[in-house]
């Protein structure tokens, strides 16, 4: 009952300096991968981008009024 030593097999990876290929799936397809995420979420964008040009436009709007009122 007492304790056995349990075999491990372990993995080492490493990368070579010469063989460095590992963002080439990134720039893969890309305007086609770009196109899909902004046809997925494309309402969140508008409900971000929206409020704030709204805010923009309203403030760049008062500061004009103010100028020209006083």
């Amino acid at each position: 009952m007492g304790k056995q030593p349990v075999k491990m097999k372990a993995v080492v990876y490493a990368l070579s300096p010469f063989q460095q290929k590992v963002m080439t799936g990134l720039w893969k397809d890309l305007p086609g991968k770009i196109n899909q995420k902004v046809s997925e979420n494309w309402l969140n964008a508008v409900l971000l981008i929206g409020p704030l040009v709204g805010t923009y436009t309203v403030t760049r709007r008062r500061r004009s009024w103010n100028t020209v009122t006083e």
